[in-house]
């Protein structure tokens, strides 16, 4: 993963072409970038995300932001009722439950 300005992308190596070719996941706007070599997909991650920014500005737009904070989860209605008994038990609120929960979980990960 790269990582620039809050934005991460996520790249893929074709070995017919020999290129590297890379998407921002974190965003909705869609924002590409490619490079032959390690620095060239790097320089091109970067100039990509500036290109982005300065295109918002120049509208007048706010660029998406990578996250807002927000979290919309839907869940069958049996494992909701389950989560919530887990977040009672543990005396916290369903949100606090499902932050810690996912803070556990990424912590082993490469976040």
């Amino acid at each position: 993963m790269m990582n620039y300005k809050g934005y991460i992308g996520h790249v893929n190596y074709d070995d017919e072409s020999k290129l590297f070719s890379g998407e921002v996941i974190n965003t909705r706007d869609v924002i590409t970038f490619q490079g032959t070599s390690v620095d060239e997909l790097e320089n091109a991650f970067r100039d990509s995300i500036d290109d982005y920014l300065e295109f918002c500005a120049e509208r007048g737009e706010e660029p998406e932001k990578p996250y807002s904070g927000k979290f919309n989860l839907r869940l069958e209605p049996e494992l909701h009722r389950q989560v919530a008994i887990e977040a009672g038990l543990a005396h916290k609120s369903l949100n606090a439950w499902v932050r810690d929960t996912l803070n556990k979980a990424v912590s082993r990960g490469h976040y």
